[in-house]
């Protein structure tokens, strides 16, 4: 990094405190202290620091809800949990809550080298982005970045792959959970097996318990044949069950009766088929809220979240965004055989400048658009004018209130075409976040998906 980074030590102990900070200093950071946990926010709007390393036990806030305050805001500097108290389960743990990293007190020198060292690496470089894919530590199978925030989930994928243990994945619409999905089940003994991907949102509610469970002929009006449903198919394999948090009530009951007992029995069987399948789950939901609602059952969410992946958006780790656009065009280039080779230094600033809500697939939707629409050698920042969302409004065609040229009166007709408008303008505004969207057309996700 070009300037001091500045690191800031939230902890109550001020004899620790104080001790931590000869040490970073010593290094060559400007640091501050803060003891009282609950003016931590404030700090860091004020301050704006490159480094957080929090105290886990606190009075008046803990290190977790300091974390969560933190996580919270769009831009978030790196957090770093400590302990007097360490434990793999504690590190895991603070990983989980969405911490960069965990540190055992009383933290060593070569730590806090190690900590300030990773600074310079999330550093967003500047000048054209040219294709290439990303290689070492930037790339952890079909997944890219080279960030702190992201080879923590490198880390956390690769220790518990291995394990059948049941792992729930969080984060935004686009941040690429059903890849680490897939890294989990390709890094465990059972990559040989099935991987079987669900998306419990995308199935109509009438039909997601017999495509899950499957059924035997007879046992229902239309059921002409045997049909094995999704569990079974994951038989050996990994079932990833996508957007959890839209699962219905009656169906998270038998889904836990299959967790604790390994057994699936089909609509219309005599009886229950031992199963053996590696469950992977995901959500941008916050689970959490949704048992306090009443809408997801408590035993469920804990049967699914004994290991805890969360996957940080691409707006709190924008030293990615370059060998990601990248990778991406190099995809591009391998797919279509021709096009432009890099993006020139004005359209890259754009590029990370933009919040990016719909994460690496909004990037990848935009840099294809772009890739496809452009003649020259590079993408310039013309070719972005159009495609960033707020660059341009909604087409004349789908505006709400354009009926000129309507030849019908027909209510069932013109009520389609407002229905689209209206959805487009949404995922226009919400930069294709379907969760966002769905929100500001007062629809629920599922109905927007249908």
């Amino acid at each position: 990094m070009t300037d001091k980074p500045k690191v800031l030590i939230i902890d109550d102990e001020v004899d620790v405190a104080d001790s931590l900070r000869l040490l970073i200093e010593s290094r060559g950071a400007d640091v501050r202290v803060e003891i009282r946990s609950d003016a931590a926010a404030a700090v860091v709007e004020e301050w704006a620091p490159d480094l957080v390393l929090c105290d886990l036990r606190m009075p008046r806030v803990d290190g977790r809800q300091v974390l969560a305050q933190l996580k919270s805001r769009d831009s978030c500097p790196r957090v770093v949990i400590m302990s007097a108290y360490g434990s793999l389960d504690t590190a895991r743990e603070s990983l989980g809550w969405g911490a960069d990293d965990y540190v055992s007190k009383p933290v060593s020198g070569d730590r806090i080298g190690k900590l300030l060292d990773d600074l310079s690496i999330s550093e967003t470089p500047g000048g054209d982005i040219r294709a290439g894919i990303a290689d070492g530590q930037a790339r952890f199978g079909r997944l890219v970045g080279a960030s702190p925030a992201m080879r923590n989930v490198f880390d956390v994928v690769d220790r518990i792959a291995a394990f059948p243990t049941t792992v729930l994945v969080q984060g935004e619409s686009g941040v690429g959970k059903e890849l680490i999905a897939r890294e989990l089940h390709d890094r465990s003994d059972r990559h040989n097996g099935p991987f079987v991907p669900v998306n419990c949102g995308a199935i109509p509610e009438t039909l997601l318990e017999s495509e899950l469970f499957g059924y035997r002929k007879g046992a229902f009006t239309g059921a002409d044949r045997d049909r094995e449903g999704l569990i079974r198919q994951a038989n050996g394999g990994t079932l990833f069950l996508d957007e959890i948090g839209d699962l219905p009530l009656q169906l998270q009951v038998k889904l836990l009766r299959v967790l604790q007992e390994s057994v699936v029995q089909p609509l219309g069987a005599a009886q229950p088929e031992a199963i053996d399948v590696r469950w992977v789950t995901a959500t941008l939901t916050d689970l959490e809220q949704a048992v306090e609602d009443g809408t997801f059952r408590q035993d469920l969410y804990f049967r699914l979240n004994v290991m805890q992946v969360r996957v940080p958006p691409l707006r709190q780790r924008p030293g990615d965004l370059d060998l990601l656009a990248a990778s991406i065009l190099a995809r591009f280039h391998e797919r279509y055989g021709k096009g432009p080779q890099t993006i020139e230094a004005a359209a890259a600033e754009r590029l990370r400048a933009y919040s990016w809500p719909g994460n690496v697939r909004e990037l990848e939707n935009v840099l294809e658009r772009a890739f496809i629409m452009t003649d020259s050698e590079s993408i310039t920042s013309e070719s972005l004018e159009a495609l960033l969302p707020g660059a341009a409004a909604v087409s004349a065609s789908d505006t709400v209130d354009d009926f000129s040229g309507t030849e019908t009166l027909s209510i069932k007709k013109e009520a389609g075409r407002l229905e689209r408008a209206l959805i487009v303008r949404a995922l226009s505004r919400t930069g294709g976040n379907r969760t966002q969207a769905a929100k500001l057309l007062e629809i629920s996700h599922r109905a927007l998906l249908y």
